[in-house]
């Protein structure tokens, strides 16, 4: 079992490392269709983002005022790692593939991580597993399905 500190840095980082990467993958995909600009929105997010995700970690636990100082940076630190690590999974794909399949490919990867997560959470917390799943993916499909319109949107317009 994970230490708690741990297990928020581990849900926290891998969730938003998931949903946010595919929501800039998507967007930039359809509005640029490059690669190239595709691989560097996710270096981008993967330290950008992860910094961001550790520091908004540290301060939510530091404002509850009931965890040590050591608990708080090991979410601090396990947040940034996991976003940090999982975020550039995502770039094998588009290394691998032409950019629509890579972002296929990546929606399958992620979408099955985030199912995998929330499967397990609920199981934890006796909970039905696949009412967390479907409620956790229909988040993640509406960022998807919003990024892309937004991509479409400014390829129409701007290019």
């Amino acid at each position: 079992m994970l230490k708690h500190s741990i297990k928020v840095g581990f849900s926290f980082g891998i969730t938003s490392g998931i949903i946010t990467t595919l929501g800039l993958m998507v967007g930039l995909s359809s509005s640029t269709h490059s690669k190239l600009v595709v691989i560097g929105g996710i270096l981008t997010i993967a330290v950008a983002d992860a910094f961001s995700d550790a520091l908004g970690i540290h301060i939510s636990e530091e404002s509850e005022n009931k965890h040590t100082t050591r608990e708080i940076w090991e979410s601090t630190v396990s947040t940034f790692l996991f976003k940090f690590i999982f975020a550039l999974t995502f770039i094998v794909p588009v290394l691998l593939f032409q950019l629509s399949l890579a972002v296929i490919v990546s929606l399958v990867w992620g979408f099955s991580l985030l199912g995998l997560l929330s499967y397990n959470m609920a199981k934890e917390q006796n909970e039905k597993p696949w009412n967390v799943v479907l409620e956790h993916w229909l988040v993640a499909l509406m960022v998807v399905v919003l990024t892309n319109y937004i991509g479409s949107f400014i390829a129409t317009k701007f290019n």
